[in-house]
């Protein structure tokens, strides 16, 4: 129980700092929310008087009368009740609203992805090392040198040879903007068809690292006293490799997949922006560019939410599947 304890307490004092980082990090960029959304009214036609920016700033919590603390202890309270404020460059839309709309495509896509490759990564990483000195290490080469190739330029090369030379994929956009959305075969099916492109841009772009690092374990693993033993008994290879070097050596991999799921939330940006995908990401980038402070603080509270609750969980987890961490953490 002490063992759980202490990784609650530390990853909520992790949290404390990361909302405290998530307050002052926006406001040391240049540029006012304030300035922006004036600007963008006098372009509609709008006149701006002191009172209506006094509103303003008072609306969005920022630039007005109140010091910098006085700010942070609203903003504290605010995200105590599920406030989390309007955002200007979807004004008057509220942040959790913006959020609620583009959280979703991001999960789906970058969360289905990740576990694709995640999946195919540990299992022919498992089947590469068991199988080493054999034409299965060619794999190793080729898949890293995928995951070395830049990201956008990846997804750049197939959407020129599978979107503009053949055909086979749309170019853009999470669904045919002919349908209206919704739980509907047709809907759900355009969302398939086009989400397919940037989800083999990100299963290629990740199987490589997943493959390389389980591929290095196993051969690590098999070396092991358990594993000769089990050998020496006259276990079937299959069995030895799943349940004595696998298990073992995907111990590394279920941590690092944690970081992954976490890091889910803030989806693949430059995959996000290539393919023009309505996802987190390109709300993220339209914030920045607009010193949307609420939205940005809104995204960046839902990824550290995510990143932190992603590896509390397999910390607690770990403990239970290796016993060796959560007994060298009681004797400390």
């Amino acid at each position: 129980m002490g063992y759980h304890l202490r990784k609650v307490a530390f990853y909520l004092a992790a949290l404390w700092a990361a909302v405290t980082l998530n307050f002052v990090i926006p406001r040391l960029l240049p540029g006012n929310p304030v300035d922006i959304l004036m600007a963008k009214l006098q372009q509609r036609g709008g006149s701006v008087d002191p009172a209506a920016r006094q509103a303003y700033e008072t609306l969005l919590g920022t630039g007005g009368r109140e010091s910098f603390a006085q700010e942070y202890l609203a903003y504290l309270g605010n995200l105590l009740r599920g406030d989390l404020g309007v955002s200007v460059s979807a004004f008057p839309a509220k942040v959790s609203d913006v959020i609620g709309d583009s959280l979703p495509w991001t999960i789906v896509l970058v969360g289905l992805a990740t576990l694709i490759s995640f999946v195919l990564g540990v299992g022919l990483g498992a089947l590469v090392g068991w199988k080493r000195g054999t034409w299965l290490d060619a794999l190793v080469p080729a898949t890293t040198m995928l995951s070395a190739v830049p990201y956008f330029w990846l997804a750049l090369i197939l959407v020129a040879l599978l979107s503009s030379g053949l055909g086979w994929f749309p170019l853009n956009g999470g669904y045919d903007v002919v349908l209206d959305p919704g739980w509907n075969p047709e809907f759900l099916g355009s969302a398939l068809y086009h989400g397919t492109l940037p989800a083999l841009t990100i299963v290629l772009s990740s199987v490589g690292g997943w493959l390389l690092g389980m591929r290095n374990m196993m051969v690590s693993a098999m070396s092991e006293d358990y594993v000769l033993t089990a050998r020496a008994k006259g276990l079937t290879g299959s069995r030895v490799m799943v349940r004595y070097a696998a298990r073992n050596a995907v111990l590394p991999s279920v941590a690092g997949f944690a970081i992954s799921l976490g890091f889910v939330v803030s989806g693949s940006i430059v995959t996000e922006q290539v393919f023009s995908y309505p996802g987190i990401g390109s709300k993220l980038l339209q914030a920045v560019q607009n010193n949307d402070y609420a939205l940005m603080q809104g995204i960046f509270l839902v990824i550290t939410i995510a990143v932190l609750g992603a590896n509390l969980v397999v910390d607690l987890l770990y403990g239970l599947i290796d016993a060796r961490t959560r007994d060298r953490s009681t004797a400390s």
